[in-house]
């Protein structure tokens, strides 16, 4: 059976070529690089300093204004096989992030700027996040379940199983603002043994809910192939849920006050960007949505895609040497316009003038 970023790889790929959807925009296209990018040593901490980063790629003028002229992209660790979930920690200048194969738990010290252990087994955690009391939130794909970690340490299951089954394998998660917790629920944990166990779906693969007052559990959506990364819009009115599925692509809903969603449509359809995915996103202030993906034929598609909030339209990119997984924004400040990028056996950084919406 062919485990999680194969069977990306697949679907992905034969959808190269298709014409998109009827719900999907024309704005989608992909604007060619503007520029080559000369070759880097990612083991350099100090590269030398050329402004701009030609990393950083501006495709609509509405970008420019987010671009730190004299900021660059960073490679700050590497040494894992899958990263993803990073989540900011100000409180104590802290990123942590999951080694999904290796099964383990990172956490970066932006002081030190040293990384070590902080979780091992982690039951092959994927997607982390923080909740409104700052406690640490987390996708576990071996237990099929979502966990918080209790200021002592101690951990408390908040979700395992929906009307007696076991989920499949919860990937992303997000904490809305009334303390509901929403989360993904594709079977890439449960394909194989390399991020997870290789065990039997029970259910289709959803959006659920978890009621921040009462804990009940909802499926909030159920209209993907595989559900991966989502985020609210910083007013938390829209909701974005990427599928990662046999046809990639970003869904937003709005968002009622009792926390149902309504007006499906699709935000961007990746079917113009040789196979590309979005695999994780995030909203900054402006209500840009921050893309990490990759899998494309075009190595330029490795990294970030931001697009713009009305049409979903690209407006800059920011490129990898790896596929990027995730993303989160934090920073030494109370700005959080530092950009952590987890992709492939690495974590980058990099300042932004965007501020990303808290959580």
């Amino acid at each position: 059976m062919l485990e999680r970023r194969e069977l990306i790889m697949v679907a992905a790929a034969s959808v190269v070529g298709a014409a998109a959807t009827k719900e999907a925009l024309a704005q989608n296209s992909i604007p060619p690089s503007p520029a080559p990018i000369p070759p880097r040593n990612w083991d350099d901490p100090t590269p030398l300093a050329v402004y701009p980063d030609a990393h950083v790629q501006v495709l609509d003028k509405k970008f420019a204004k987010y671009v730190a002229g004299t900021s660059l992209l960073r490679r700050i660790w590497t040494g894992a096989d899958w990263t993803e979930g990073p989540v900011w920690f100000g409180d104590m200048q802290m990123l942590i992030f999951s080694d999904i194969p290796n099964n383990r738990m990172m956490r970066y010290d932006h002081i030190t700027g040293k990384t070590s252990l902080f979780r091992q087994p982690s039951h092959y955690a994927n997607g982390n996040t923080r909740d409104r009391q700052g406690r640490l939130v987390t996708c576990e794909h071996r237990s099929r379940r979502v966990t918080r970690t209790e200021y002592g340490g101690n951990i408390t299951i908040l979700a395992d199983k929906f009307e007696g089954k076991r989920f499949n394998s919860p990937n992303g998660v997000v904490v809305k603002s009334d303390n509901s917790i929403w989360f993904t629920d594709p079977s890439y944990g449960i394909m194989g043994d390399h991020e997870g166990l290789r065990q039997e779906s029970e259910m289709p693969r959803r959006v659920y809910r978890i009621d921040g007052q009462t804990g009940k559990i909802t499926v909030v959506s159920d209209e993907f192939d595989q559900p991966n990364g989502l985020c609210f819009s910083p007013d938390e009115k829209k909701f974005y849920v990427t599928d990662t599925g046999e046809h990639p692509l970003i869904r937003v809903y709005d968002v009622t006050e009792d926390g149902k969603l309504t007006n499906s449509k699709v935000f961007h359809d990746f079917s113009d960007a040789k196979g590309g995915i979005s695999d994780d996103i995030r909203a900054d202030e402006d209500g840009n949505i921050w893309s990490a993906g990759g899998w494309s034929q075009d190595p330029l598609f490795n990294g970030v895609l931001v697009l713009e909030p009305h049409e979903g339209a690209p407006i800059g990119r920011i490129v990898l040497p790896e596929t990027a997984g995730n993303l989160c924004f934090g920073g030494h400040g109370y700005e959080h316009n530092r950009l952590y990028i987890a992709a492939g056996t690495s974590i980058y950084a990099i300042d932004t003038n965007a501020r990303g919406v808290e959580l």
